[in-house]
């Protein structure tokens, strides 16, 4: 059985998904057809918009559909001013999905918090739902007017399986049922590949969602073709897996050599610490040894490819029982922020009268 076979490292991202097929293959083909995407920033924030139709969404192993990832390093940093400016593009994208389907201002929402409030780094549907502004009741009650602006919008955590024992797609089958909204959106923690876009991620996809994928679960999905409705999904990468971490070290550890090898004037003489200055220099693959100095480097392991080092670690640390799902230590005040960035887009992207100026009103 080869390596590829015993490990396949999961990713609940559509752009890891694609960097994962066309890895090590060569630049002419690393374009895949029918998977389209358009790149944009704002202010440092990256945005990209990933059409995949049916055949590319089988290769990479994604619903076909509509994906945008944003990424920006100060999402995770607690600065008020740049997490303003990632909600605000957060907002403009939400609009920009559900315009594309043809949803009207006056449409009803249902937004789905999925997730454990008990567990920190999978808290973060819950904790958002309890930030959206809700309106529904007030557009069913006779004693009040609403002004206009604002839609019928309703939200509900249901828990997990652990704690309710029910599917978690029953409960909102039964509520899509009762309540007859015309749109979903389903909020959850996601499971990354790569370190670097841990709590640094946002992912929109107009696909639908899979309850308890990032940890490898298997659920009932939450999407049109089981609902009814169109089903929209966020998502923000709060763990990886040791496997993850230890293979990311060791690459980020093969750039910083081959960046200092390559700036030293003698570099057979300039393998010790103290030839070195890191710092937080920028890597790329680029500065990466040649294959033969990561041989010299790392012995056989510095042959294999990325693929093959993640499935040589996962076999090492697998049967310790030491391939554990990892979150940062500032998870808490992460999930606070994040639900509030999240919330404040939702609030502005469905409300015409919330807007950039005014959205903190609605969470704070």
């Amino acid at each position: 059985m080869t390596h590829k076979q015993q490990y396949s490292l999961h990713t609940d991202l559509a752009v890891e998904a694609k960097e994962m097929y066309v890895e090590g293959k060569e630049k002419s083909k690393q374009q895949i057809d029918g998977i389209d995407e358009q790149y944009k920033q704002y202010k440092g924030i990256d945005v990209t918009r990933t059409m995949i139709n049916a055949q590319a969404a089988k290769k990479i192993q994604k619903e076909p559909g509509c994906y945008i990832t944003i990424h920006s390093e100060d999402l995770n940093q607690g600065d008020t001013t740049e997490q303003h400016h990632i909600e605000n593009v957060l907002a403009k994208e939400i609009e920009w999905l559900i315009h594309e389907h043809n949803i009207t201002e006056e449409a009803v929402g249902l937004i789905v918090g999925l997730g454990n409030l008990r567990v920190t780094p999978d808290a973060l549907g819950p904790k958002t739902s309890e930030k959206i502004l809700v309106t529904n009741h007030l557009f069913t009650l006779e004693d009040y007017d609403v002004t206009q602006g604002y839609r019928p919008v309703s939200t509900i955590a249901p828990g997990v399986m652990g704690t309710t024992g029910m599917e978690t797609m029953e409960i909102i089958q039964g509520i899509v049922k009762e309540h007859e909204p015309d749109f979903l959106i389903a909020i959850d923690a996601l499971r990354a590949r790569a370190v670097s876009r841990l709590n640094e991620t946002i992912q929109l996809s107009d696909t639908g969602i899979h309850p308890g994928s990032g940890i490898g679960n298997k659920r009932k999905g939450l999407s049109e073709d089981t609902l009814g409705i169109p089903v929209f999904a966020i998502g923000v990468p709060t763990v990886v897996d040791a496997v993850t971490i230890t293979n990311d070290a060791i690459e980020n550890v093969l750039r910083h050599l081959g960046k200092a090898w390559k700036d030293q004037d003698r570099p057979s003489q300039s393998l010790a610490p103290s030839g070195f200055h890191f710092g937080k220099s920028k890597l790329s693959e680029e500065d990466k040894p040649e294959r033969k100095e990561q041989q010299s480097l790392l012995g056989i392991f510095g042959t294999l490819t990325h693929e093959e080092k993640q499935a040589f670690i996962n076999e090492v640390l697998t049967p310790l029982g030491a391939n554990l799902i990892v979150t940062p230590k500032n998870v808490d005040a992460f999930m606070d922020d994040m639900s509030d960035i999240l919330a404040n887009g939702l609030n502005q992207a469905l409300h015409a009268n919330i807007t950039p100026d005014n959205s903190n009103a609605y969470t704070k």
